[in-house]
């Protein structure tokens, strides 16, 4: 079952071409990568696919609706959450905080009785605070959920991100380069974290990253833009065996 089609996308800054006529579709329940040299327009088919851009041409479907015109936060009521791979957290807010504005398009309760914090929005919150708790059980962070999110190290900010993203409840999670910058060791610990979500949580992720070892072990189908064009599309193997792609972007040293 298809979760997300993109048919004929393209997008262009004044004469610039940040993607042209790019089509394929992600099947539910998959980890979905796209890769290719900088600025081949990765990010920028994240930020069509989340609302943030609206393509010039084309068309995107999430679960078979037209989402092409639709504004953000509305995507986000649908199941399309967003993790930054320059993180957007609040530095000066709590870890717990960051977590709990993850929720918002979830949250009913009306602003007068938010602000009286009874009843219905007493119960709503309380219910909120547990979802969020899950999430910070899952992703090991316990001992920081008090703690400004601006005093923790790049990779426990990183993984604070994709919280917030998690916090929304998502059908579909795009992460873009959620280990650049990491270690040995915290790249270790965010891969085992996507796995588990895509495991536990059943969610479909598209992910953009540069580490080909990583995108390899965790694909199950990859696709390959280049200067905003889509020069490869098919499973780890086919990828590595693609003659475009391994003169675009893989290299002799990744080809099987």
């Amino acid at each position: 079952m298809k979760i997300l089609e993109i048919e004929d996308l393209s997008l262009h800054f004044g004469g610039v071409a940040a993607l042209s006529k790019v089509g394929f579709h992600v099947e539910k329940g998959e980890i979905f990568s796209i890769i290719g040299p900088n600025g081949a327009g990765k990010t920028s088919m994240l930020n069509c696919i989340s609302g943030l851009y609206h393509p010039s041409q084309g068309s995107i479907r999430f679960n078979g609706q037209d989402i092409t015109q639709m504004k953000p936060y509305k995507r986000a009521e649908l199941g399309i959450a967003r993790a930054f791979q320059n993180i957007e957290l609040f530095k000066h807010m709590t870890v717990l905080d960051n977590l709990m504005l993850g929720r918002f398009v979830r949250m009913k309760t009306g602003i007068l009785a938010g602000g009286l914090f009874w009843g219905a929005a007493q119960k709503e919150e309380v219910e909120h605070r547990r979802a969020v708790e899950e999430i910070i059980d899952f992703l090991e962070i316990q001992d920081i959920r008090n703690k400004p999110v601006g005093t923790l190290s790049y990779g426990l900010q990183k993984r604070v991100e994709m919280g917030r993203a998690l916090a929304l409840d998502p059908e579909l999670l795009l992460l873009d380069e959620p280990m650049a910058g990491m270690n040995t060791e915290e790249k270790e610990d965010m891969a085992r974290f996507v796995l588990d979500i895509h495991e536990e949580k059943k969610t479909t992720i598209v992910l953009i990253e540069h580490d080909m070892g990583v995108i390899m072990d965790l694909s199950n189908h990859i696709v390959v833009l280049d200067f905003g064009r889509l020069i490869g599309f098919g499973t780890p193997e086919e990828i590595q065996k693609n003659p475009k792609v391994i003169e675009a972007y893989l290299g002799e040293e990744h080809a099987s």
